[in-house]
């Protein structure tokens, strides 16, 4: 499983997506911070930003990659 956590981009922030894959977790980051935070255009460079903070995680939840 994959994790993104929001807080390790954007402070304060607690919104996190699990998935199976980067490309899903970082789909659903795209489609939160158009919906829940009125983003209209994700710059390219924000999304290489979550994918830099995205990490394995193991069926407990707990992080396996730094």
């Amino acid at each position: 499983m994959k994790r993104f956590d929001s807080g390790t981009l954007i402070p304060g922030s607690t919104w996190r997506a699990e998935a199976e894959t980067e490309a899903e977790v970082v789909r659903r980051a795209v489609e939160n911070m158009r919906n829940l935070n009125g983003e209209t255009e994700v710059r390219p460079d924000m999304v290489e930003r979550i994918k830099e903070r995205i990490v394995d995680i193991d069926d407990m939840g707990r992080e396996t990659r730094h």
